[in-house]
Parts: C-alpha cells; structure tokens; sequence
C-alpha cells in the first residue's frame, strides 16, 4: 500500500495517575512466590518493565478515548464538524454492542455523516483503524478520521494475580503462560489522520505493508469474550513461542515494506516497535538489521498498552524530540494473530497533547 495524499496530522494521549511497580505486583504475588520459591525481582529482570499504570475501577474506554481524541484535535487546532470517520480500534471496549466508537461520537459531538465502527485486531487494532482511515482520505472519500482506542489492564492483572494465588497446581513450568498478562499497562491514544492539501504539518504517511501468519493464532488467546468495566479476562500466552514466530514474521513482512515505501534500511531515521518488553526488542531488531539506537521504548514505565503501545511511543517519541523534522519513522507492529503490520512516515512537524487521568 503506498500513500501520497495521507498526513498524521497530531496526536491525542491520556496516562492514568495510579502507578505499580513491579515490586508492588509481585507483592501481590506472595502467595505463589512462596510456594514455588520463586526469586523477588524476577519479573522485572526477565521483562525489563519496571511499572505500569492502572485507570481506576469502573471506567469506561470510551470515557478516555474521547479525552485522547479532543487532545488529537486541539494539538492541531482541528474543526471537528470536518472528520469524516472515527474508528475505535483497541482491545478494551464499553460493551459487545453498540460500538463503543458510538460513545465517543457522541461525546465529541462529530457529525452524523460521520463513519464510524470498532476495529479489533489485538495489538494492531489502532494501527489498522489508521490503514483503513488512510485508504478513505487517499481514495477521497473523506478527508479527515481520528482513530483512537483505550486499553485497560487493570482487570487482566488483576484477575491473573487471583488465578495463581488460588491455583496450587501450578508448577514453575506452568506459570510461564501467565507472565505475559503481568506485563500489561493501561493508555489512551488518539491519531488524526488528514489529507495533504488541509494539513498543516505534511508529516506524510507515505506506505504500509502487512503480513498475516494466522498458523500461529492459538498463541495468546483470551479465555473468553468479555466487555464493560466488570470484565474479569483470562489470558493464555506461549510468550517464548509467540515472540520467536512474531519477529520470524516481522522479517518476512521487512522486504514488502521496503519496496512499498521505496526505502533501504539506512533510510530509516527512527524506529517504533510494539511494547512487549526487552527481550522482544532486542531480538526484533537484531533480526531486522536496525540500530537499537534508532529505537525508543515507553515499555520501561508504561508496560505493554496492546493497541495503544505503538501510537503513544511515537508520540511521547515526538513530545521528546527523539523523532525530529525531516526524519523517517518505521512503526513497526506486530500482534498476536500473528499479524504484522508496517508503516513509514516522513515527519516533519510535530503536534501532541496530552495528560493524566483524574477521575472527578
């Protein structure tokens, strides 16, 4: 896919204020740690993360996905009466149905003649929701979208630290399944989407290419289908397995991406990865050829955020002057599915919002 007339004009993003470290999680954990002997501090050497960050109960998705996309829209001084879609695109949703893209429509008072759906897709939900709004602005079918979504892992964490307490039968080996769900944050993030003759910043989305490696779907799954504020979700995660056959389809998407964007690998300026932890960093960009200097990680401090750990890094990217004008920024997604999904973007002008959630 190969874009002229598509700019990432802004983005929108909400943080929450409650913060865990991993020492407070695995305090949690007394009950197992003792059991099976298990060492403090494990869980932070083997994932390089050192908090995450936890919305308070009973809010809704849709409460801080509509805050993250009016940043989106005031970071670029945007008429909202000019969006023609909004696309809601992570893994937390308000309900089953409606589509909590509805919620937010709402409450942003956009216009009725606006498109707007949920799109899930694991880890890539955003980053897809901003390849469908793209394909509408190059086509002329709008010409503007904000895609946003909101994850919240609270529930996950949770209920994965009452399962292993509770379970006796774990064993060492077994537990393995689990620590993927303890690496999980909560963030909100926005991105407005706009054609190039109305924006202002010309950061130019200039090609996509994805890469769908579905024998490996049964990797990380969720136990079962759950929505809303009371949602207790389970997790199953073969992390050693996914991570390896994730980078092996990362690699073989790379050719796809650079004969889509007509770049070469020394091109590329910056890069922003999916927020797993440091040993999926490493090994992604080991395995692709790319500098880790050229690499920036929000995972150290805001944990692995599914949907909107790659669009808030490269926007807290940008808010810290790691991605500069001129520059060219590789985002870089992959999610269990297992889908890979590859974007370039000339930058040239940086427009970011943000805040922390308080709730009133």
């Amino acid at each position: 896919m190969q874009y002229t007339d598509v700019c990432i004009e802004s983005f929108g993003y909400t943080i929450p204020e409650e913060i865990w470290d991993s020492a407070t999680l695995e305090a949690k954990l007394e009950p197992i740690y003792k059991r099976l002997r298990l060492p403090e501090g494990r869980l932070e050497l083997m994932t390089g993360i050192k908090e995450r960050r936890f919305w308070p109960r009973e809010t809704k998705p849709s409460e801080l996905s509509q805050n993250s996309a009016r940043l989106a829209l005031e970071a670029a001084d945007f008429d909202p009466s000019r969006v023609g879609s909004l696309i809601h695109g992570s893994v937390c949703r308000d309900f089953l149905e409606p589509a909590t893209a509805c919620t937010v429509h709402n409450q942003l008072g956009l216009p009725r003649k606006c498109l707007i759906f949920d799109v899930s897709n694991a880890c890539l939900g955003i980053l897809t929701g901003v390849v469908q709004a793209a394909n509408m602005i190059q086509l002329g079918q709008i010409e503007a979208a904000l895609v946003v979504g909101s994850e919240g892992g609270r529930q996950l964490v949770e209920t994965t630290i009452n399962t292993l307490n509770r379970d006796t039968s774990l064993t060492r080996k077994s537990i393995k399944s689990a620590v993927a769900s303890l690496t999980i944050g909560s963030a909100s993030c926005a991105v407005l989407l706009t054609h190039a003759s109305i924006s202002q910043t010309q950061n130019r989305l200039v090609a996509a290419a994805v890469n769908a490696n579905t024998q490996f779907h049964d990797l990380c799954q969720s136990h079962n289908d759950q929505a809303g504020v009371e949602m207790q979700p389970l997790m199953k995660t073969d992390s050693e397995k996914l991570m390896h056959h994730g980078v092996e389809t990362g690699v073989a998407t790379l050719p796809d991406f650079l004969e889509q964007s007509q770049w070469s690998i020394p091109d590329i300026d910056r890069v922003i990865c999916h927020q797993v932890g440091v040993a999926h960093q490493k090994l992604m960009l080991q395995s692709l050829g790319i500098n880790p200097d050229l690499d920036y990680s929000t995972f150290p401090w805001l944990g692995n955020t599914g949907a909107a750990a790659l669009p808030i890094t490269m926007a807290v990217a940008c808010e810290k002057e790691f991605i500069t004008p001129g520059q060219r920024v590789a985002m870089l997604g992959i999610g269990s599915g297992i889908n890979c999904m590859m974007l370039g973007v000339e930058w040239n002008k940086t427009c970011v919002r943000s805040s922390i959630f308080k709730p009133q």
